[in-house]
C-alpha cells in the first residue's frame, strides 16, 4: 500500500525525511480493525515528528497521519479515535495514562491506505458529516472542545481570546466558542486570517499583540512564546489560560508574579477522550457547525502539504485524501 512515512528527523530540514512510498498492508493484532482511510488530514504534530521535536529518533521510520476517516471491515463509515489508550490507566481518562500514544506516535498513523487501532478507537460517522469533514475532528477540533469546555468550562456570554487565528485548533476555537454563545476576540499577523476569524463570528479580530477592548475570562493558547506575554496582559483577574501547544516555543517568562497575585489559572490541555469525541458530533449536529478546510490533496501531493504549512499558507485544516488502489 501507499503511505507517507518518516524515515529521518531534521530541525531545518524536515522534509528531506518524508518518504512516500508502498509499504507492506498492517496486520491488526488481537482487539485491532483495520481501517481503509478515505480522508486524513495534516496536523503540526505531524511536522513536530519529523523536526524531531517530542518523537524519539529510535521509534523511526513510522508512518504519519493522526487524523482518519474511513471504513471498516465491515464496510461501515467510522472515524478514528486517536488516542490509543487505557481509560483506566487514567482514571477513566485516557488522555491522563501515562502509557498513551497519539497515532503515528508508537502506532503507524493514517497517511498510508490502511491502518490499524484497537476497536474501541472506531467511531461510527454520522452521514452529515463527510469523510473530509469527518477526518479534521479527531485531534485538532477535539483539542479545542476539550480546551474550551473541559478545561476551560466556558458558558454563554463568557469572553474568550483565541491566540493564531488560522490554524486548525484555532480555527475550531474561535467557532465552537461562538456557537457556545461566548464573545470570542482573535489575534493574527495576518490581515487576511483576521478577516477570516470575523467571518467566523468572532466579534473583533486584531494583529498580534494589539490590546483588546476588555480582559478576558479564557485565551486559548496554542502559540507560545510570541504570544504568552499578551495573552498574561489580556487575562482578567481569575481567568483561565488553557494551553495545548507551543508552535513557537515552550519556555516564555512565566511572570509569576502576576499569576499569583491576580489569582490566574494556567491549565494545560492535550487530546482528548473518546467520549469528548462522541460530545463534539452532538454538539456540530445540533449547531450545523462545519470544519474549516483550506484545501484537498491527494496522498502523492503530501510534500506540497508540508511545505504551506511550514509556510503558513493554511487558514483551516488540509485534508489528504487517499482512495486504496
Amino acid at each position: 500500500m501507499l503511505a507517507a512515512t518518516a524515515v529521518s528527523q531534521s530541525a531545518t530540514d524536515p522534509l528531506a525525511g518524508l518518504v512516500l512510498g508502498d509499504v507492506p498492508e498492517p496486520e491488526p493484532p488481537p482487539g485491532w480493525s483495520v481501517v481503509r482511510v478515505v480522508s486524513s488530514s495534516l496536523n503540526m504534530h505531524d511536522l513536530w515528528t519529523l523536526r524531531g521535536v517530542g518523537h524519539p529518533p529510535d521509534r523511526l521510520p513510522i508512518i504519519l497521519g493522526c487524523d482518519a476517516a474511513g471504513y471498516d471491515e465491515d464496510g461501515n463509515e467510522v472515524i478514528v479515535h486517536p488516542v490509543i489508550a487505557d481509560p483506566d490507566a487514567g482514571r477513566g481518562d485516557e488522555t491522563l495514562d501515562p502509557g498513551r500514544a497519539l497515532l503515528s506516535e508508537r502506532h503507524n498513523g493514517s497517511f498510508a491506505e490502511y491502518l490499524t487501532v484497537p476497536a474501541r478507537n472506531l467511531i461510527p460517522k454520522p452521514s452529515w458529516l463527510s469523510f473530509d469533514e469527518a477526518a479534521c475532528l479527531p485531534v485538532a477540533w477535539t483539542t479545542a472542545y476539550r480546551m474550551l469546555f473541559t478545561q476551560a468550562k466556558i458558558t454563554a456570554g463568557d469572553s474568550v481570546l483565541v491566540q493564531g487565528a488560522g490554524g486548525g485548533v484555532a480555527s475550531a476555537a474561535i467557532k465552537l466558542a461562538v456557537a457556545a454563545g461566548a464573545v470570542v476576540y482573535a489575534t493574527s499577523r495576518s490581515e487576511d486570517k483576521r478577516t477570516q476569524a470575523m467571518a467566523w463570528g468572532a466579534r473583533l479580530a486584531v494583529p498580534t499583540g494589539e490590546r483588546l477592548p476588555e480582559r478576558v475570562d479564557v485565551v486559548i493558547e496554542t502559540v507560545g512564546e510570541a504570544t504568552w506575554s499578551h495573552s498574561m496582559r489580556s487575562l482578567r483577574p481569575g481567568g483561565t489560560i488553557v494551553i495545548a501547544g507551543a508552535t513557537s516555543g515552550v519556555n516564555p517568562p512565566a511572570d509569576l508574579g502576576r499569576i499569583f497575585y491576580l489569582q490566574q489559572r494556567i491549565l494545560g490541555s492535550t487530546g482528548c477522550t473518546r467520549s469528548e469525541l462522541v460530545a463534539l458530533l452532538k454538539l456540530m449536529d445540533a449547531t450545523g457547525l462545519r470544519p474549516v478546510i483550506d484545501r484537498t490533496l491527494p496522498l502523492d501531493e503530501i510534500h506540497k502539504g508540508f511545505q504551506l504549512m511550514i509556510d503558513g499558507q493554511l487558514t483551516g485544516k488540509l485534508v489528504i485524501k487517499e482512495i486504496a488502489r
